[in-house]
């Protein structure tokens, strides 16, 4: 018979206060009155987060008011648009510390480089002013108000990681939100600050919808049709909901990852594996 000795590893110790509770910790969200975004508000409101939500949405003030029924902690918005210089930091002006950031704000619009129209133009510029230096704006607010284990998690996409047609604007701010977390992730890091993307797949929303009938009007292809083939390319078929998507930004924002920085993580069912 062989004995067996219990022994202590020399490996790091099991740490002991992993959790999902955000009691007491300051939770900032942008672009949380519609979509993932509200799905995520909802999320850390269960969660017991004092929740800040920005949007540049009038709806948004009977969005707070919906989510404070059921709030664990405390809830207020604020109203404004993130790509304004200063705004992002008057809407913050009250907050005085900031666990976590997240900078989900975004806009998506087909602009086909053979659109000529000074619409066209406009669009570009505008999806690039709020998905870039809107995000920009936004991390350079808070960061002043952060600490060390603040956790910041930006909005990218898939489409951050690859590329279909017709939308150069939306998939190159998308490209450029990934290069600037991992820029971010390196200089905040030694300060203990963790930075992190989600990207996201197809999700039914508004903004999804929207651009599935302008891909048929453009190509003359139904919207099931092009639908069904995006969602037969992923390993697991099926249209992902908002309410699908919040686990990952929670996640992130928790104890549990501790020890990820720099990366920007897919949730799409395996549409884009990479």
């Amino acid at each position: 018979m062989t004995d067996v000795v219990a022994t202590t590893l020399s490996a790091a110790p099991m740490q002991d206060d992993v959790t999902l509770d955000f009691r007491g910790q300051t939770v900032v969200l942008s672009g949380g009155s519609r979509g993932i975004g509200l799905a995520v508000a909802k999320a850390f409101v269960r969660s017991h987060a004092d929740l800040r939500v920005l949007a540049d949405d009038p709806t948004l003030t009977s969005v707070v008011a919906e989510l404070a029924t059921s709030a664990k902690g405390k809830v207020s918005g604020r109203i404004g648009d993130i790509a304004e210089s200063g705004a992002a930091t008057a809407m913050l002006s009250d907050i005085p510390k900031i666990d976590v950031l997240i900078a989900n704000a975004g806009m998506e619009r087909l602009t086909p480089i053979d659109d000529l129209s000074a619409e066209a133009e406009e669009y570009f510029r505008r999806v690039i002013a709020v998905n870039v230096i809107g995000t920009y704006l936004t991390v350079r607010a808070a960061v002043p108000k952060m600490r060390s284990e603040s956790r910041i998690i930006l909005t990218s996409s898939v489409w951050g990681k690859s590329a279909v047609g017709e939308f150069g604007a939306y998939i190159a701010s998308k490209h450029a939100v990934i290069g600037l977390m991992r820029s971010l992730a390196r200089e905040l890091g030694p300060r203990g600050i963790r930075v992190n993307c989600v990207c996201p797949g197809w999700v039914r929303t508004e903004a999804a919808l929207k651009s599935l009938r302008q891909m048929s009007e453009r190509s003359g292809i139904g919207e099931a049709d092009i639908l069904d083939e995006v969602l037969t390319s992923q390993c697991l078929p099926g249209f992902q909901a908002p309410d699908d998507v919040p686990g990952l930004f929670v996640f992130l924002a928790s104890s549990l990852s501790r020890n990820i920085t720099g990366q920007a993580i897919n949730i799409d069912r395996g549409e884009f594996l990479g």
